[in-house]
């Protein structure tokens, strides 16, 4: 895969509409988040009041109080529809479960867009605005197992997921890694029920730092020889490394993520994260303001990237340790594109 410039092209991708016109005037919009802590949600937040002031469409935003939160979102739609907003762009902590309050909104007149998590089933939103969440697990997986060679047979892994509900982005980015890795996916569409003798466990961090050290430490009771995590997120990685630093095994695992903010960036420089798959949530949630933007003026839905059921804004390996056959940027690129 070579890094793309789509991932930083901006509105010229959304060219692709399909049509239904109606005109509107005041355009009020919901932007729904998992939680207001989180970097990559709190970058989202702001591509959305950018680009929402610059169309001069009308924007509320929501947020649970930690990743996980569906009844807060649930709450945040209800009012979404009460206010009579045209659109929704959320990224859903329970994605089964908002489908039903989803389907409200859409009944209510009103266009979804999900963002960055797809819906379960994906078509439950009338668009997604996100990373290639598999491609960008499969990047890191592949990474970790080009780096260990020969020893990646014999690797100790452990798993630091999102969330017990198992969202789509968590279950994309788990199955991702294991197949850049090398392993049998049993479900592709379930975590945990894979027979690999090289899996140490699986736990959940909520995609904060203290969740990413307690998981860690779960683990290290399973085995204390395991020397490679995948995290959801680099929040859960720096947690994984605080507790690996905790008991003097931070030089012993190969830690690899997901996000590619600022923070996570640096942590790749540092040495904390090997490497980290970069998405870019300003970019999402800008194309979803201006989505929900053309459908109020002109009933036209987005259309996704061509070949993908959903619209793609890139994705980019980052790491200071190039493997072979396995595309990359530095860090010194990876700051120039990095947020929060």
């Amino acid at each position: 895969m070579k890094f793309k410039a789509k991932a930083l092209a901006g509105a010229a991708t959304l060219a692709l509409f399909s049509a239904a016109p109606v005109m509107a005037q005041d355009v009020a919009a919901c932007l729904i988040t998992k939680t207001d802590t989180n970097p990559f949600f709190v970058k989202m937040k702001e591509g959305a009041e950018a680009k929402a002031a610059e169309l001069g469409v009308s924007l509320k935003s929501y947020a649970g109080k930690v990743d996980g939160d569906h009844d807060s979102q649930v709450a945040a739609i209800e009012a979404c529809i009460a206010d009579g907003a045209k659109g929704i762009l959320i990224a859903a902590s329970d994605t089964k479960a908002i489908v039903d309050s989803v389907k409200k909104a859409q009944e209510a007149g009103m266009v979804v867009i999900a963002l960055d998590t797809p819906l379960d089933p994906a078509d439950a939103a009338d668009a997604t605005f996100a990373t290639d969440n598999l491609e960008a697990g499969k990047l890191i997986g592949a990474w970790a197992a080009a780096t260990l060679g020969a020893e990646a047979a014999n690797a100790k892994i452990g798993f630091l997921n999102l969330t017990p509900s198992e969202p789509t982005v968590d279950v994309l980015r788990n199955q991702g890694f294991m197949m850049g890795f090398g392993i049998d996916v049993a479900d592709p569409n379930d975590i945990g029920d894979e027979t690999d003798a090289r899996i140490v466990g699986h736990d959940v961090t909520n995609g904060n730092e203290e969740g990413g050290r307690k998981a860690m430490e779960n683990l290290l009771q399973i085995n204390p020889d395991i020397n490679v995590i995948h995290t959801i997120n680099e929040p859960a990685a720096v947690g994984a490394y605080q507790a690996l630093k905790a008991v003097g095994k931070e030089n012993d695992v190969l830690i690899v993520s997901v996000d590619g903010g600022c923070p996570g960036v640096a942590s790749v420089k540092d040495g904390v994260i090997g490497a980290t798959s970069q998405q870019y949530p300003l970019m999402m949630a800008a194309l979803g303001v201006e989505a929900i933007k053309k459908w109020a003026d002109t009933g036209e839905k987005p259309a996704p990237t061509p070949g993908k059921a959903f619209f793609d804004t890139g994705v980019a390996l980052i790491t200071d340790k190039p493997a072979e056959g396995v595309p990359s940027i530095d860090t010194t690129k990876g700051t120039e594109l990095c947020w929060g």
